[in-house]
Order: structure tokens, then sequence, then C-alpha cells
């Protein structure tokens, strides 16, 4: 079973991504850099997604920009997730190397959608 990795700090958000993807994902989800780091840095993804307000040190942008530095993860696909609709803040994920940028809320078949288009293109 292919593997996501979801990058969220809302418990909500948590368990309504891990009721979507269930049946056709593996996830691993936590709320920070931080959590990835001690926990599942050295898992391999097919898709990421990250909310850009998460907890930590970093932002959900840091992280994509620091995802995007490190040799095992730089080509993984990734899903900016975002409550902030803003042209700017598109704009700002795109260039932080997202692959894709969705708002919330957002319905379960455009996510899964998604997941789909990525992995089809890698």
């Amino acid at each position: 079973m292919k593997k996501i990795l979801i990058v969220e700090d809302d418990i909500y958000s948590q368990d309504l991504m891990r009721k979507i993807f269930r049946k056709d994902f593996e996830t691993d989800i936590c709320s920070s850099s931080e959590e990835y780091h001690e926990k599942y840095s050295d898992k391999k993804y097919c898709v990421m997604i990250i909310d850009v307000s998460i907890k930590g040190r970093k932002n959900g942008l840091e992280f994509i920009k620091e995802i995007r530095g490190i040799t095992s993860t730089k080509n993984t696909p990734i899903i900016c997730l975002t409550a902030h609709a803003q042209t700017k803040m598109r704009e700002m994920a795109l260039d932080s190397g997202a692959d894709l940028f969705i708002t919330k809320p957002v319905l379960n078949k455009t996510l899964k959608e998604a997941i789909t288009y990525l992995i089809m293109r890698t």
C-alpha cells in the first residue's frame, strides 16, 4: 500500500484525513517539522500533504523548502493545504516548492483526485 504523509496540527483535520485515505493509503500524521524528523524522516512517501499553519519552529512553507533541500525527499510530490485562500499565499506555496495548492474546505473527492494526479505524474 502506498504511503502518504500528512503534516497538520488540527486534530479534527488529522482524523478527517485519516478516514478519507484509510482505504487507499497508509497514512502517517504529524503536527510539526520536528515531529516529522523524530518519527518519519526515514520513510518514503508517494505524496506529502502539508498545511501552511503548523506547530513548531517552522511554518508549512518553511518546511516545504526544507523538504525540497533534502536529497531523499526533493522529488516527493507535495500538496500545500491551507485555509488561507489569498493569491499571494498560493504564489508563496508554489515558490516554496509545493506541486499543488489547495484551499480548505476541500471536497474529499478533490483531494483524492489531486493525490492520484501527482502519483501518476511521477
